[in-house]
Parts: C-alpha cells; sequence; structure tokens
C-alpha cells in the first residue's frame, strides 16, 4: 500500500513521510505528528492500552487521532456469545483479531481530551461486525 499512499498524497499536493513498523513501539519522537490514521488496527494489537499510550506520546498537543474499527457486539446478545466463543480460534486464525474487543471503552479511558466515535454496520461478516468510527483529540495544553 506504501506506493498506492505515497501516489495519492501526491496527487492532493500532500508531503508525506511514510514509516513501518508496530504500534507498540512507533518510530517517531515525542509530540512530533499532527494526526495517526488506524483502520482495522485495534482488534490486533496485542496490549491496547500500549498502543493507545503510543499514539497519545507521538501526537502534538491537540493532535488527532482517527479510526475505523470493529468492535465486540453488545453484552448479553447472541451475536457477543459468538464471538466469545470463537474469541480464541479466531485470534489465531484472523493474525491475533480479538472480535470481543470493546475498543471504544479502551478509547475513552486512554486520556484523549475527546473521543468521538459512533457504532454502525455494514455487510461483513457478522464476527466483525458493529464497527465504529471517529476521532480522538489529544490535550492541546500540555505534552504528555
Amino acid at each position: 500500500m506504501y506506493p498506492y499512499l505515497q501516489q495519492e498524497a501526491e496527487r492532493v499536493g500532500l508531503d508525506i513521510e511514510i514509516k513501518s513498523g508496530t504500534a507498540e513501539q512507533l518510530d517517531a519522537e515525542d509530540n512530533s505528528i499532527d494526526a495517526v490514521v488506524s483502520t482495522l488496527v485495534l482488534c490486533s494489537v496485542e496490549n491496547l492500552s500500549t498502543v493507545l499510550q503510543e499514539i497519545l506520546r507521538v501526537h502534538k498537543p491537540g493532535g488527532q487521532f482517527f479510526f475505523l474499527e470493529h468492535v465486540a457486539a453488545p453484552q448479553r446478545t447472541g451475536l457477543r456469545r459468538m464471538q466469545n466463543w470463537i474469541q480464541l480460534v479466531w485470534t489465531v486464525l484472523g493474525d491475533g483479531c480479538h472480535p470481543n474487543r470493546e475498543t471504544w471503552a479502551a478509547l475513552e479511558n486512554a486520556g484523549f481530551e475527546r473521543v468521538d466515535y459512533q457504532h454502525f454496520r455494514t455487510n461483513v461478516s457478522a464476527i466483525v461486525s458493529p464497527q465504529i468510527i471517529g476521532v480522538a483529540i489529544k490535550k492541546k495544553g500540555r505534552s504528555e
């Protein structure tokens, strides 16, 4: 995807730097990044809290974290019971994916100044439904 991302950035006049690595240890200085984008990543990181703290570390004050993730179904629903039941096998087969992760709760408790998101559903496998989309913003007043 790197060549596609670079091409699209150039097409719309953005100067970007693409780095590879892991979400648990971002290759960036403290308070140096304006925005982080995560698409269907947080379900499969080993330690979600560590990743969110790393995002806060690299964000400049006021930095934005844009996310689109599939999350756990509501408690006491048939879909949630299915997600809980299949979780161990799904995690092995799905490269670490946790279909029953309550990512929105982790985002709300991570220390962002504001977390705005909405739940929605698409026509994908029930196991990876529902989804959330939103933005979390680091406090402007101080560095983490």
